[in-house]
């Protein structure tokens, strides 16, 4: 088992800081993203743990053999490797516990030659308390 620990500044002041979890295995299954949290309106309603800044969300997938995910579009985007090796856009190759973050883009296809977890942060704005 693996921990890995993360966090978001929340977009207001004054926010107790918090703690919850949520199984995903099901959704996982997928090969696709699955929103683990967010605090933006278009994930209002859905399984994900909602968290205290309206501009980011937290996506992972767990990918076999052959299979990819297109990151979201978004001004600031953070991709962390879990576990496993995966392909970006043919450019770079990234291995457990690289990360890649990225400006002002979106649309990469993320490949996995063996089996991959990645998480990836969406953020639509940068936070200053």
């Amino acid at each position: 088992m693996h921990f890995v620990q993360m966090w978001v500044v929340p977009d207001e002041a004054g926010v107790t800081p918090g703690y919850e979890q949520l199984e995903i295995d099901a959704e996982l299954l997928s090969g696709g993203l699955v929103t683990v949290a967010s605090g933006m309106d278009r994930h209002r309603g859905a399984s994900a743990i909602r968290i205290h800044n309206r501009h980011a969300a937290l996506y992972a997938a767990r990918l076999g053999p052959g299979q990819h995910v297109i990151l979201p579009e978004a001004p600031y985007l953070h991709l962390f490797v879990a576990r496993g090796s995966v392909d970006l856009e043919g450019a770079w190759v990234l291995h457990e516990g690289d990360a890649a973050r990225f400006t002002a883009t979106g649309g990469h296809r993320v490949h996995a030659y063996a089996p991959a977890e990645i998480l990836v942060w969406e953020m639509h704005a940068t936070v200053t308390l």
